[in-house]
Parts: C-alpha cells; sequence; structure tokens
C-alpha cells in the first residue's frame, strides 16, 4: 500500500526526533518536524542500565510525538532507536513502555544500518553528484562513517563515540582545559584509527557532515568567522581557532559566541573533540553539512518498501549469495511453505507473515556453509549477529528464531508466546522441508493442510505415505516433536478412489 502522509521517528541518544512528510511521485516533501532533548544516553548508569529519570524523560517525548501521529496507519510510521537502546541492559523492559507511549512499534537498528539510513537520508537532500562523498553523523552514542556514490552506500561503520557519552566522559563538570580536550581527541583518534586506512583506500571527494553536532560547529564557525576567507560548512582552521576559544573559556557555556543554541551547550565539547579527531585522523580539509539524516533516510527507505524496493528483499538475495544457497531446493520449500501458510490461515496470511516466511525459506540453509551438522543452528547465529542491512535487531531476531526452529526439537523456542504467529510459520517451514527431502523436482502427492483448535491436521494419501516409509516415519517423529509441546499433528490418510 502506497500512502500519502508518512513519518519517521528517531529515539536517539542525544533527542528523539519526529519528521511528516507528503509523498508525490517518488519525492518526500516535509511537512512537520519535532524534536525532544532526551538526553538517553545521560541516563545510562554505569552498568548499562537506563535510569528511571531518562526513562520518564523519553516516555513524556513520545506521548507527545504520539499525538501528532495520531489516526496515521502503521504501515506509514516507522521508528528506529539507535546507540543507547542498543547497549542499555533494560533495552526490553523499556521499549514496550515506549511503544505504548508513541502507538507505533519500534525497531532498535544496528550501528550499520543506522549509517546506511544516514547516508540515504544525507544524499536525498544534497545535489545530486557523480563523485563519492563521505558522510560523518556524530550522534549522542555513537558516530557513523559512510562513503558512498549518489544514493548508494558503499563502506558503512559505527563507532561507539558519540557527543553525549564523550562529554560526560571527559567533561563530566563541564570544565574545559587543554589536557582534558586533547584526552578526548586522543580517545576518538584511537578508535577512527582501526578504520581510517579502509577509508582513505577508497577514498572520496568531498565530505559531509550530518546531524546536529555538525550544524551546530558548522553554525559557529560561520557566524563568527572562524572558517578561513570565509568559508562555509566546517574547515581544520576555523576548528583549531574554536578548540582555543573552548579552552580559553573554560567552558561551553562561558563561550559567548553565537550560533549555539542552548540545548546544544550541555554536549558540545563532545562533539568539537570528536569532529577535530575525525579531521585529523581522515586529512579532511574542509567539510560540508547536509540537512538530511536518519530521519529522511527512514523516510525514502520507507517509501522503497511501498514501491517494492525493499532492502530486506536486497539482502536476503545477497546473502544467498554469499553462503552459496542452492536455490531450486529454496524455491521448492518457498512454495509448498508459502502454500501452507495460505491454508493455515484462511486464504488470507498477513503481508507480514508472508515476508517472513519467505526469507525464512530463502535463508534456512546458509548454514551448511559453515557445517551440516547441527546448520540449522550455524544459520540462526549468522542471522542473529551479521550485519543485515534494512532489518532491525528485532526482525532479526524473528527470522533467526525460524531457521534456529525449522528443524530438530521445538522446546528451545519454548519462549515463543502461544499465540505467536511465528508457531504456524515455524509449522509451514517444517512441513515443506519434510516434504522436499530428497531435493529433487518430483511432483507431491495432493496434500492439504488445516489448522485444529490445538494444532493442524495433514491430509496425505495412503498410497503415498505407503510408497515413502522414510517420509512416514519422519511424519511420525514430528507428531512426536509438537506433543512435546502439548500441540497436535495429525496425519490422515485417504486410500486412492478406484476407478469404476
Amino acid at each position: 500500500m502506497i500512502y500519502e502522509t508518512v513519518a519517521a521517528v528517531d529515539l536517539g541518544s542525544n533527542s528523539f526526533r519526529l519528521q511528516v512528510g507528503r509523498v508525490v511521485d517518488d519525492q518526500i516533501y516535509i511537512l512537520d518536524s519535532m524534536k525532544e532533548p532526551v538526553r538517553l544516553a545521560s541516563g545510562l548508569t554505569p552498568d548499562k542500565r537506563l535510569d528511571a529519570a531518562a526513562q520518564d524523560r523519553a516516555l513524556d517525548g513520545l506521548r507527545r510525538f504520539g499525538e501528532r501521529l495520531r489516526g496515521l496507519d502503521g504501515g506509514a510510521v516507522r521508528a528506529v532507536a539507535t546507540n543507547t537502546l542498543r547497549v542499555a541492559k533494560n533495552a526490553g523492559e523499556f521499549l514496550p513502555l515506549a511503544e505504548e507511549a508513541l502507538g507505533f512499534p519500534i525497531e532498535v537498528i544496528a550501528g550499520r544500518e543506522e549509517a546506511r539510513l544516514i547516508y540515504i537520508g544525507a544524499s536525498h537532500s544534497l545535489p545530486m553528484a557523480a563523485h563519492k562523498r563521505l558522510v560523518v553523523d556524530i550522534g549522542g552514542g555513537s558516530t557513523e562513517f559512510i562513503i558512498g556514490k549518489r544514493h548508494e552506500p558503499q563502506l558503512m561503520e559505527s563507532l561507539y563515540m558519540g557527543c553525549v557519552s564523550y562529554t560526560l566522559r571527559f567533561f563530566p563538570d563541564r570544565k574545559i582545559d587543554r589536557k582534558r580536550l586533547r584526552e578526548a581527541q586522543i580517545a576518538a583518534a584511537k578508535e577512527i584509527e582501526l578504520i581510517a586506512h579502509d577509508y582513505q583506500r577508497m577514498g572520496w571527494k568531498e565530505a559531509v557532515g550530518s546531524s546536529g553536532s555538525a550544524r551546530a560547529i558548522a553554525d559557529v564557525l560561520e557566524l563568527n568567522g572562524l572558517n578561513p576567507n570565509g568559508e562555509s560548512g566546517i574547515t581544520r582552521v576555523g576548528l583549531d581557532k574554536l578548540c582555543a576559544l573552548l579552552i580559553k573559556a573554560g567552558s561551553a557555556e562561558a563561550l559567548d559566541l553565537p550560533g549555539i543554541k542552548g540545548d546544544r551547550l550541555p554536549v558540545f565539547p563532545g562533539g568539537v573533540a570528536i569532529m577535530s579527531a575525525i579531521f585529523e585522523e581522515l586529512g579532511i580539509e574542509r567539510m560540508s553539512y547536509a540537512d538530511g539524516a536518519l530521519r529522511l533516510g527512514v523516510l525514502y527507505d520507507l517509501l522503497g518498501r511501498f514501491h517494492h524496493h525493499d532492502m530486506r528483499d536486497a539482502t536476503v538475495t545477497q546473502f544467498r549469495r554469499r553462503y552459496q544457497v542452492e536455490g531450486d531446493q529454496v524455491e521448492r520449500v518457498e512454495a509448498t511453505a508459502l502454500s501452507a501458510l495460505t491454508q493455515t490461515n484462511g486464504g488470507a496470511p498477513s503481508e507480514a507473515d508472508v515476508q517472513f516466511l519467505s526469507w525464512a525459506c530463502r535463508l534456512h540453509e546458509i548454514g551448511i556453509s559453515v557445517a551440516h551438522n547441527a546448520y540449522h543452528k550455524h544459520g540462526a547465529y549468522i542471522l542473529t549477529y551479521a550485519d543485515m542491512p534494512g532489518f532491525s535487531k528485532k526482525d532479526q531476531a524473528r527470522l533467526a528464531m525460524l531457521v534456529l526452529g525449522h528443524r530438530g526439537k521445538l522446546e528451545k523456542l519454548g519462549g515463543i508466546p502461544a499465540t505467536d504467529s511465528a508457531w504456524n510459520l515455524i509449522f509451514c517451514l517444517r512441513l515443506a522441508v519434510l516434504l522436499h527431502r530428497t531435493r529433487d523436482d518430483r511432483a507431491l502427492p495432493a496434500w492439504r493442510v488445516e489448522r485444529t483448535a490445538n494444532g493442524y491436521l495433514l491430509d496425505l494419501p495412503a498410497d503415498w505415505l505407503a510408497a515413502n516409509p522414510w517420509t512416514a516415519a519422519a511424519f511420525g517423529e514430528e507428531a512426536t516433536v509438537w506433543k512435546a509441546l502439548g500441540r497436535d499433528y495429525l496425519v490422515k490418510s485417504k486410500p486412492a478412489r478406484k476407478l469404476a
């Protein structure tokens, strides 16, 4: 379905932001924006738990966003959470409260997925160019580095350093001196050093900054004439002058310069330290600024899904190539599993269930590339921990769970609620894999399946079962596996009709 109005919510480590846009052809025109300076990262305790005050600030902001989004369809809104909720140990307890406050699901995205979306947003807010661009986004808890061309990211990394975390770490009392600033720069440089070689080897023609820290630094340099020759954006010379002024002032609050907004002051030193380290380590002399970032990238990614250019499909295809999955077997299993899904859902399965079952079918054998023994476990491990562009961490976990459950005992999946549709997807995938154990194109018998009050009823011809004792025995084993969960798995066999 294509929507006229779409919205993106960015649960960042420094601030939460909402952007609402109108879709016209393949373009998005921004209608409304909201910002809540939540400072989520400042609420992380030493043992990486989100404290109550930060949670309360976050929930208050999300309720205000929820009021603005009221009336929009769920498919038109995408909310993503970044670094702080990636690392918070109690994120699982907080997220249901956050989703209730917002009124929409929230996806926790991986660092490289965040980088991909940032690049898409930045590239859509810049003039089209044929050359490579380096986009740098200093967030509250992480910094993303992306090299890409046009709208396609080519190299992506996310480093665990941000304006909030570095300000708290190196300037806890908001005091700035030469020693503290240099310590923050060195710490950032050590992180950047890990990726510098690969980035310099790929190269870029234009460096671009996005999001709050880059915007704040650029504004200060431009408004106060700190850049040489009246240049715009961020320059190395301007950064050096700004660092000297910060040291002289002794704190960001005492820095009497126009251009720094009040809500940016508390995290400004950390952002400046990281930016100066980026310039030094990557040899950058000048950086321009892009208005678009994560939120705009989320909107365009959402638009792509409407037009059937879903990045998740591309990722699944790429994983099939990488792990050399046998294509013919995948197609057999997918066709049969989707047929079972249609039959067990009264002919109208949800789009989400169709998507996840299709992806699980296409990826259920990727673990064979590691070892055939327990390959379902290898596949689930890969899908849990690999970078999968387009997928949230929750989506990856669900996909990994389906692959893990497609063979073997089911007690290992006992944490899934009894009413979750994942059980039906697992049944359909297991059935399809079992029916295609021969891995060839021989025709299947006339089979039919239906859901019962407590399980499934599978109808197969008696003569086919008699001619395939190995498969018939496997169905008996399946019944035992499902019985261990308290569910029925009945196989009904009918004799073939006799011709008159």
